[in-house]
């Protein structure tokens, strides 16, 4: 494993956190302890939002992307409990399956969490972004089995399933320090893996994978809108609002 690799899973790793953070379903200071690593991340990133996490624990939070984010991990990771590859590999899966799934479950189903979601601003259908990628992953992917097939999805659905989020955040436009900071390292992870991807490529035989690599592209072009908006606000210290 390469630095950019670890880079993006930590950032990764961090994105969930924060957004974890954002509806109180772990504490402040078990965040920390737990999880040194993300030290960084916590104290360049979150420092100044942790006393911000009020009243609305969901405000801004997308559950159709979140419901895409479970749909992705549940597809992608059917082998977990047939292939074997490393500790480090299998407790990573069962991080992301098992955060993505309860963070559904309290955005639906937790007494108090579940009021602030502001489902009449979270209207994008996302249902319909199944279908397509569906289908493209029948027709391209890198070996035609169930498997094969439910992983190529699992990337295509990847790379759109943030559209809800960013259609909801410029919908709602006044966007928290906290949802702020779980879209920018969202995206951030996968600009790190494109550059695990350059860097293998020239230091691995044979290493092509071109529907990963198409899929990263596009996910990470779809965050530079959003990007740039939040470097502004960044750059001149003020609240970040994105365009109507």
């Amino acid at each position: 494993m390469n630095i950019f690799r670890l880079a993006g899973d930590m950032t990764h790793l961090a994105s969930v956190l924060v957004l974890l953070l954002k509806i109180h379903t772990i504490n402040p200071v078990l965040l920390l302890a737990s999880f040194p690593l993300l030290f960084v991340y916590t104290f360049a990133f979150m420092g100044s939002s942790l006393a911000l996490v009020g009243a609305d624990p969901c405000r801004g939070v997308s559950l159709k992307t979140q419901e895409l984010y479970a749909l992705v991990f549940a597809t992608r990771y059917l082998d977990i409990f047939v292939n074997f590859y490393s500790v480090y590999n299998t407790f990573m899966k069962l991080i992301f399956l098992g955060s993505s799934f309860s963070i559904v479950w309290y955005m639906r189903h937790h007494r108090i969490v579940r009021r602030s979601y502001d489902k009449d601003q979270d209207t994008f259908r996302h249902l319909f972004l199944l279908l397509p990628c569906l289908l493209l992953a029948l027709v391209i992917n890198e070996k035609f089995t169930f498997k094969e097939v439910m992983w190529a999805f699992s990337i295509y659905l990847e790379a759109v399933a943030i559209l809800p989020q960013l259609v909801l955040l410029q919908r709602t436009r006044n966007i928290d320090n906290l949802t702020g900071q779980y879209v920018v390292l969202l995206g951030a992870y996968r600009a790190l893996y494109i550059l695990n991807w350059i860097y293998r490529y020239f230091t691995e035989e044979q290493y092509v994978h071109w529907i990963t690599w198409v899929a990263g592209i596009i996910q990470t072009l779809l965050y530079a809108d959003f990007f740039y908006y939040y470097f502004q606000s960044w750059k001149n210290n003020v609240k970040l609002e994105l365009p109507a």
